[in-house]
């Protein structure tokens, strides 16, 4: 499974450590950056992240910030991209399981000591299917809906 990586420069340091769980557990890791502390635009680093998910290039893509809220904003405006900003294993369980969420959104300076656990469970989780996969086909059809039309 190839799995996208990206950050902006508050986050690089956890991208790099996750980058070496995912090799580690033997996943295809492909950081997209940054690599550094030295400040950066986050939106650059989702867009690169979606596009490679939504194209195919990555089966899931992982983006970090300093809150998540960014990288879960910009990365979301992709057709097809369905990223979930997750502070706990719950969350990160049911953006999987009933949301098919195919980018997972860290914040840094939000989530506790716990974000191997996050990342795992995440990976680790499948989607269910069955009467979610109705409401996946309607937040593809928003995709589609120009502002002043209602789906």
């Amino acid at each position: 499974m190839k799995i996208a990586l990206g950050s902006d420069h508050a986050a690089w340091q956890i991208k790099d450590k996750i980058k070496s769980l995912l090799q580690h557990k033997g996943w295809d890791a492909i950081d997209y950056g940054t690599k550094s502390g030295d400040s950066c635009d986050y939106p650059d680093f989702a867009a690169s992240v979606s596009h490679a998910v939504a194209q195919g290039e990555a089966d899931l893509g992982i983006l970090l910030c300093g809150s998540g809220i960014g990288m879960s904003i910009a990365a979301n405006k992709v057709k097809g991209i369905r990223a979930a900003l997750c502070v706990n294993e719950e969350m990160a369980k049911l953006s999987r399981l009933h949301n098919n969420a195919n980018i997972l959104c860290l914040g840094v300076r939000t989530f506790p000591d716990n974000w191997e656990k996050i990342v795992e469970t995440w990976l680790n989780t499948s989607f269910e299917g069955g009467r979610h996969q109705n409401r996946i086909d309607k937040i593809h059809n928003l995709e589609s809906c120009s502002p002043h039309t209602k789906p």
